[in-house]
């Protein structure tokens, strides 16, 4: 019989029931059980009781342990066959890497271990897993994947498996401490446990992968802001870079066509300048010619002759009167100032396109808004659809909630704002005085109310002086080219921007720059008072044209 075939039929006969390894130094107790020596030894300096492991036969004293030498034989041919087996196999499997379980069993090089026993627990290469797969005392133990630490799977204080979970003190526990440490606390099977753990994790997977969605789309929402950001940066250059050229080129056209201006001037005052020199030059050369007969004829001694030349000599050459010829410096007065005119009509035109496209674009963060009848001073009469206002004069009996304003005549849009940009246009045609902007969700609502940033408003007027006026600290008074019919005001939250516009002229009113928000805003509307009928004319909010 080969070596192998009897490993085979004797397998289960040369496992050591208490290491449940092939046995090593096989003795044989009074009862007959065989153990290895080390094993059976170690287990009756633990136990007060001298018995044997499998059939609990008491003995008084300590048996004295006879060698079994057809076991040990056996189990050597049956281990030697193994470590054949393994050496063989040990070429196909793969060598334990950092951060791998090592088989325990394994001398010399490591393999990778296929499984580890909780019974046990020890980890194993496929081939010294191979008795756990075959051997049907060995087949009842609890395998699962490797894992390093199987110490750490006992009880620490009574060295049973850690097979319970004690809910009340969320630890993992044994059968021994259920009935000595944990009696009267709530356990429950270890798998139990996990399956409700393992729910928990599964809702908590779910909460972070809805975390991850969502930061991704945050990722995704941020890189769209930063892409539009480009595009906003590559039209605002492109519209720089134009209206600059236009100006440099208006600049370099206005000098060229100054320095031609002057050079003209200069050149019809040098031509009449030269043009009367070569007259008075040519009228000299005649008069020293004639000057010079003269001298010649006056030392003349033949009498006859002197007296027959003067008569010819009397006469003299034609030349102008000079008296009253001169050249006079060209003016060059507003020649310069004309120049800048013409800069500053160029330039009007280039910031008249400017805001024409600023407008535009603000028509895309246009809102759609109503007035909040909560908010409003009993003197208001707000329209059924919310969209006008206006003073009447006579202050109705409303509940003073702590939304309404109280002394002062105002009223709030119902839609607030806390981030991004919007727009909206309100018309003030027909009016004598009114108040338009934003305000923070805090504003006094009781008493009277000083519209400044510092209080938290952000607002335009136009006074009973007829005077329009920027509402900061101190006042701004505006010049207009022309009263407003319609104005437009324009928000950038994360700017800090207010921005005024005229919106049929296209022009810039005014703007609140590096502005702090750090709470909701509401747009804010004052018809001012009713004044007798004289400013009876309401506030409109009016739609916003999205045509370009």
């Amino acid at each position: 019989m080969s070596a192998a075939a009897s490993c085979q039929l004797t397998e289960d006969q040369f496992l050591c029931s208490i290491c449940l390894d092939v046995f090593t130094d096989p003795v044989t107790i009074p009862c007959g059980h065989n153990f290895c020596k080390t094993c059976i030894t170690e287990h009756w300096d633990k136990n007060v009781k001298c018995q044997c492991p499998n059939c609990k036969r008491d003995f008084s004293t300590r048996p004295e342990l006879q060698v079994n030498t057809f076991i040990s034989e056996m189990a050597a041919q049956f281990r030697q066959s193994a470590q054949q087996k393994a050496s063989s196999s040990s070429s196909e499997q793969q060598v334990s890497e950092p951060g791998e379980v090592p088989c325990d069993v394994c001398t010399g090089t490591k393999l990778k271990a296929l499984k580890s026993c909780l019974v046990c627990l020890v980890s194993y290469c496929e081939t010294h897993l191979q008795p756990h797969l075959t051997v049907s005392v060995l087949k009842r133990h609890q395998l699962i994947d490797p894992v390093e630490n199987l110490e750490g799977r006992m009880c620490p204080k009574h060295e049973k498996l850690l097979e319970l979970f004690c809910k009340t003190d969320q630890t993992c526990v044994c059968m021994l401490c259920t009935v000595l440490d944990h009696q009267t606390h709530k356990v429950v099977p270890l798998k139990e446990e996990y399956e409700g753990k393992k729910a928990e994790l599964g809702e908590t997977e779910a909460e972070i992968q809805q975390m991850i969605q969502k930061r991704r789309l945050k990722i995704e929402e941020i890189k769209h802001s930063v892409e539009l950001s480009e595009k906003d940066a590559d039209r605002e250059t492109a519209d720089g870079v134009q209206v600059f050229t236009a100006l440099k080129e208006s600049v370099e056209r206005s000098q060229a066509e100054l320095m031609d201006t002057i050079k003209e001037k200069q050149r019809k005052t040098e031509e009449q300048a030269e043009g009367f020199i070569k007259e008075l030059e040519q009228e000299i050369s005649e008069l020293e010619k004639r000057s010079t007969e003269v001298e010649q004829l006056s030392q003349s001694e033949d009498h006859l002759h002197l007296l027959q030349s003067c008569t010819s000599l009397n006469a003299a050459p034609p030349t102008r009167d000079w008296t009253g010829v001169s050249v006079h410096p060209p003016s060059y007065d507003g020649t310069v100032r004309r120049a800048l005119s013409q800069l500053e009509e160029t330039l009007s035109q280039q910031m008249k396109k400017l805001f024409e496209s600023e407008l535009k674009r603000a028509h895309q963060s246009a809102v759609d808004l109503t007035f909040d009848p909560d908010t409003a001073h009993p003197d208001l009469i707000l329209s059924d659809d919310g969209k006008q206002v206006k003073d009447s004069d006579v202050e109705k009996d409303l509940p003073d909630n702590p939304e309404r304003f109280d002394s002062c005549g105002c009223v709030l849009a119902k839609q607030s704002f806390s981030s991004g940009r919007f727009y909206y246009e309100v018309q003030v045609k027909g009016k004598t005085e009114w108040d338009l902007g934003v305000a923070r969700e805090s504003i006094n609502r009781k008493g009277d109310i000083t519209l400044s940033p510092e209080d938290g408003c952000w607002t335009i007027c136009l006074t009973e002086e007829n005077e329009y006026k920027a509402c900061a600290e101190p006042p701004v008074l505006l010049s207009l080219m022309s009263p407003p019919q319609k104005v437009g005001v324009f928000v950038d939250y994360e700017e800090g921007l207010v921005s005024f516009y005229d919106v049929d002229a296209a022009a810039l009113i005014y703007s609140f720059t590096g502005c702090c928000f750090t709470e909701k805003l509401f747009p804010y509307f004052s018809p001012c008072f009713n004044n007798d009928g004289e400013n009876s004319a309401p506030l409109i909010i009016s739609p916003v044209s999205h045509t370009e």
